[in-house]
């Protein structure tokens, strides 16, 4: 019995390898048949495992054995279970049944069945006991991975799901918004609004003026439509109405919003290297030391860092009161690279506090050459001061006149940078009182100063210089009235032309802005905004002289017709107070050019002997001329005279000592 028992298991075993071989030998998908014969015959082997122990206990009862060899004759698919003894005593298969079902469910109730496997016949391969277990027992049978897939993918299908959702929401109500009247339109800003409905109400209203041939609603026009989107925006933002209107006449509807939510964000902190003193990845090392987060301001400037992080203040570190480096917006880089300096010239800073751009040309001119420095604020002066000395500006001139004056004082500068006092509309973030305090007065005046001081700083540039010659206007101001209409300006009013500025960045200037029109050289200018390039907004051009000459002044036609008028009524009336002439009579007619008398129409007729008439006084009527001897015989004869007098006043004076 024990050697049989030993057989027996060891045909176990041999089969049990062999099924495992099999199973290792199958493709991804199996056939069913396949299964069912394995699960069998692993049941059979149970069952005779259990009657060999049983023979163990109790000799005496009977022994049954069984041998099952699985044989793959056919394919690696197929398989043939052969079972004795045990297999015939299952009463109708019922228990095989069983075990077959907990595995794969019942047949006859399943729709695929047949198909192969599948997702929606994939309850076939449940263990015992898993029929009743809910969703939640099958994601523990995925994988971690498997799981963060399916949890993202509905994540996603859930957002999709509620944008399209919000889109809609969207559309109805812009198709639904209709105009306050009048009297709420006029209300808005004086009441406390709620800023979440004025939001909502801007958005609808810019919905509208993006489609307003559909949306519209009857009987309104896009001016009424402006009008709203103007107030709200004043009283969300907190601009005046002046300010407003020029940034809804400068931008689209949607870079508008764009410019506006980039004013109410402080550009980053930009640092610029002096090249004087160190160099900038020795500068940016010993600021990482300090704990300062840092990176290149970008690849157009070699001497900017921005600041991220610092942990101590950035104008307090020993770098900052050793002159390395000096705190200043990008945008400030800009003219200074424009202008371009060159070693040994003679250069002028016509508004040059606090000094930023004047220690930035000293470190390009590598304190050579001669700065003259000039800034109309004498307080101003005080940190303009400063900042030369302790960055070590050696070749620099600091003066306090009227930057309009320069070309009377001093001239014949190779360059002049002219950073023109402006309304300051780009450095709203930095300056958030002028969203309110400039109106239309301050921006008249601001343009006509910066147009008298682009004539000057023109006529203090020598167009004969051998390396220069230029002048660069900038301002941090993003109108037109104070950048492309002052250019323009200059450019009819002096010899002069503009050049490229050597800039690779930033938007091109304008040619034609609503009614205006400019020179068409006016796109080698560089405009620069807040929420394009992250930087203040600002304006550069750079012009090239080519005269001295002044041109005559250019009038408007106006002009010259009113003064021709002046002219001749100027004339008429000198004419009327003047007293009648008095016709002169000559009795001798003179030589041509000796006589300074006019002949008279019924002078007599002279005759040829007559010629030493030339040395006679000539009378004539109610006056009297000398001829050009006469007269050099009496300055002869007082020379004379006075000779005579001195050399009698000699021979006294000896008698006299005598």
């Amino acid at each position: 019995d024990d050697n049989d028992d030993s057989d027996d298991n060891d045909n176990n075993d041999s089969d049990d390898a062999k099924d495992a071989a099999a199973m290792d030998d199958e493709p991804d998908f199996f056939d069913e048949s396949v299964v069912v014969d394995a699960v069998a015959n692993s049941y059979v082997n149970d069952v005779s495992d259990g009657d060999d122990e049983d023979d163990e206990d109790d000799e005496d009862d009977d022994e049954e054995s069984e041998d099952v060899e699985l044989e793959d004759e056919e394919s690696e698919d197929e398989a043939e279970v052969v079972t004795t003894g045990t297999l015939d005593d299952l009463d109708d298969d019922d228990e095989l049944g069983e075990a077959v079902d907990d595995l794969f469910g019942d047949e006859e109730n399943d729709e695929d069945d047949g198909k192969g496997f599948s997702d929606s016949n994939k309850k076939w391969l449940r263990r015992s006991g898993q029929d009743g277990e809910d969703e939640d027992d099958e994601d523990e049978d995925e994988l971690p991975v498997e799981q963060a897939a399916r949890e993202l993918e509905d994540e996603q299908a859930e957002e999709a799901r509620l944008g399209e959702e919000e889109l809609q929401t969207n559309i109805q109500a812009s198709q639904r918004f209709t105009l306050p009247s009048g009297q709420e339109v006029e209300a808005i800003g004086k009441d406390s609004e709620d800023l979440t409905v004025v939001q909502m109400r801007i958005k609808d209203n810019l919905n509208v003026l993006r489609n307003f041939a559909e949306l519209r609603e009857e009987g309104r026009s896009r001016s009424e439509y402006l009008q709203l989107l103007e107030k709200d925006l004043c009283f969300y933002y907190g601009y005046n109405e002046c300010m407003m209107e020029r940034f809804i006449q400068l931008f689209s509807l949607d870079e508008l919003m764009e410019v506006l939510e980039a004013n109410e964000v402080e550009r980053p902190v930009t640092i610029r290297t002096n090249t004087l003193k160190t160099r900038r990845r020795d500068l940016a090392q010993a600021l990482i030391n300090r704990g300062v987060s840092l990176d290149p301001v970008g690849k157009w400037s070699k001497v900017g860092l921005v600041i991220f992080e610092a942990s101590v203040p950035i104008g307090a570190t020993p770098e900052y009161l050793a002159g390395h480096y000096i705190v200043q917006s990008a945008s400030s880089f800009l003219p200074v690279m424009a202008l371009a300096p060159q070693p040994n010239e003679r250069i002028l800073d016509m508004a040059a506090a606090p000094g930023g751009k004047t220690t930035h040309i000293a470190a390009l001119l590598k304190n050579t050459g001669m700065i003259v420095v000039n800034d109309y604020n004498k307080a101003r002066t005080k940190s303009l001061v400063g900042n030369i000395h302790r960055l070590g500006c050696t070749n620099t001139v600091i003066c306090n006149q009227d930057g309009r004056d320069f070309p009377t004082l001093i001239g014949g500068f190779d360059r002049v940078l002219l950073d023109a006092p402006c309304s300051g509309s780009g450095v709203l973030a930095k300056d958030p009182a002028a969203k309110t305090n400039k109106s239309e007065d301050d921006f008249r005046h601001c343009a006509q100063l910066q147009k008298e001081l682009i004539l000057a700083a023109i006529d203090s540039v020598n167009a004969n210089s051998k390396t220069g010659g230029y002048v660069v206007y900038s301002t941090c101001s993003i109108m037109v009235d104070e950048n492309e209409s002052v250019v323009d300006y200059a450019l009819r009013k002096r010899h002069v032309k503009l050049v490229e500025t050597g800039l690779d960045f930033g938007r091109k200037g304008f040619v034609k802005y609503r009614e205006k029109r400019f020179h068409p050289s006016l796109e080698k200018t560089r405009r620069y905004y807040p929420h394009t390039h992250n930087m203040d907004g600002f304006y550069v051009a750079k012009l090239k002289k080519y005269s001295n000459e002044i041109p005559k002044k250019d009038l408007d036609p106006s002009d010259k017709a009113a003064q021709a008028k002046k002219a001749q009524e100027a004339k008429a009336a000198k004419e009327a107070a003047a007293p009648a002439p008095v016709e002169a009579k000559r009795k001798w007619k003179s030589k041509p050019g000796k006589a300074r008398a006019v002949k008279p129409e019924n002078a007599p007729e002279v005759k040829p002997g007559l010629r030493k008439s030339q040395d006679k006084v000539v009378v004539l009527e109610g006056m009297t001329a000398k001829s050009r001897k006469q007269e050099r015989q009496e300055r002869k004869q007082e020379r004379k005279s006075q000779r005579s007098q001195q050399g009698k006043a000699k021979k006294s004076k000896a008698a006299e000592k005598a």
